[in-house]
């Protein structure tokens, strides 16, 4: 006997998250839940967060951490970044107020059950948004970051900053951080 797969549409998905326990995400007529997060996972959201919200603060832009959805309509895809950076205006799917579609940054930390999905499939995804300039990979196990800058004509430039010395530059936003800011209290292995 063969296993029948559901599928569903993006308002069934919708409609299940107003009331989910657990996020998920929708790609492409499938939910798939989101993993939990980790102690660590958190600390490193939540650092990079708030130095980065006081950094860039008074200029147009607003940053938003994992509860906002972000639609890439062009590949049916609802996901939930861990942080964005949005130019304002923030542009939102028409008739939601909990799901946007112009993210300028987009800031994933990476576990060892989603790496492979972050750093792939799910950038190729990202790279189909119009407004997506940079996206920055934090590894919570050790201090290493990847951070993709778009250049031009669709290619991206790939720097890497590892040590707790190390001073991350965003490309698209003048702003720095510190790696030993972004991993402040972040317990290793």
């Amino acid at each position: 006997m063969q296993a029948t797969q559901t599928r569903y549409s993006v308002e069934e998905y919708l409609e299940q998250e107003t009331t989910a326990e657990f996020r998920s995400e929708y790609r492409d007529g499938e939910i798939i839940p989101m993993t939990g997060g980790t102690v660590n996972h958190n600390r490193i959201v939540g650092n990079f967060y708030a130095t980065l919200k006081y950094g860039i603060k008074g200029r147009p832009y607003e940053t938003f951490m994992s509860d906002l959805r972000l639609s890439i309509p062009t590949k049916n895809i609802y996901t939930y970044p861990d942080l964005m950076v949005i130019a304002t205006p923030v542009v939102y799917v028409e008739g939601r107020r909990d799901t946007i579609t112009n993210p300028q940054i987009i800031v994933e930390v990476l576990s060892r059950s989603t790496e492979n999905y972050d750093r792939g499939q799910k950038f190729e995804y990202y790279r189909r948004v119009n407004s997506f300039q940079e996206y920055i990979l934090i590894d919570q196990y050790r201090y290493y970051i990847e951070q993709f800058s778009k250049i031009e004509d669709g290619k991206w430039l790939l720097s890497e900053y590892e040590g707790d010395e190390s001073v991350l530059s965003l490309s698209s936003v003048e702003f720095q951080i510190s790696l030993s800011d972004i991993y402040e209290n972040v317990e290793f292995e």
